[in-house]
């Protein structure tokens, strides 16, 4: 696959607290907008929506051409052997981070073979409510009691970090059991953008300052008539580093 513009052989300018998510069709469109975003952007996420679209050579391709660090959002779900073999098939590409279902048994399954992929765990969906939870018979309690329950045992079972809304950063970073543990926030959405189907939202400075390590931004970006202008204003209006 060939970028149009051709993109840098390394990206070491840019912030990786921004992940932007190429959630695209393909993987040439990934590596097109990859390619407008050149060294403004260092850090991509692929998900599932683009599995089945070249992602997982996307992602390769990504880091081992362009230098550029990968975010593997798969959210595994599976008995504790499956996860365990999805995992290690996945680890052995040597990308960031990998997201399982932050249920204890997944987690445990995910860190026995995760190699030097880091574990995130979902806690709750951003893009859902107190009402979609109670649509699909989850255990009575705000979300934010919920988003912590969960974060604290995935962290327990042996989680490297937890996916949050970024209005729950803070309220995870306070908990003991989240010391040397990465916080990762979707659901970020930059002042004046439309929310789209994400319900509990933050900016990214907001997220940033409340103890999220990373944010990740898509449609913001990738939906921009000039991404890399969307990029870097993101990145000039985060707090400075502690």
């Amino acid at each position: 696959m060939t970028p149009e513009p051709a993109m840098p052989p390394t990206a070491t300018l840019a912030d990786d607290r921004l992940i932007v998510a190429l959630d695209l069709p393909d993987a040439l469109a990934g590596l097109e907008m990859a390619g407008r975003l050149g060294d403004a952007v260092s850090f991509y996420k692929i998900g599932l929506g683009m599995l089945t679209g070249g992602g997982l050579a996307l992602a390769n391709e990504l880091r081992d051409e362009h230098g550029k660090r990968i975010f593997l959002d798969l959210k595994l779900f599976d008995i504790g052997v499956t996860v365990e073999a999805a995992v290690r098939g996945l680890a052995r590409f040597g990308h960031d981070f990998l997201t399982v279902h932050g249920d204890p048994h997944v987690v445990r399954a995910a860190a026995q073979t995760k190699g030097d992929t880091k574990i995130l765990a979902v806690t709750v969906l951003t893009s859902l409510d107190r009402a979609d939870l109670d649509a699909a018979q989850i255990e009575a309690g705000t979300i934010p009691d919920l988003v912590a329950t969960r974060a604290m045992r995935a962290f327990e079972a042996g989680a490297d970090g937890v996916i949050a809304s970024p209005q729950e950063a803070a309220m995870i970073r306070a908990l003991p059991e989240a010391a040397g543990r990465l916080i990762v926030t979707p659901g970020v959405r930059p002042e004046g953008s439309a929310m789209g189907d994400q319900k509990r939202t933050e900016t990214p400075a907001r997220a940033i300052r409340a103890g999220a390590d990373h944010v990740v931004v898509g449609r913001p970006v990738h939906a921009a008539a000039d991404p890399r202008a969307v990029a870097e204003a993101i990145v000039a209006g985060l707090p400075p580093r502690a």
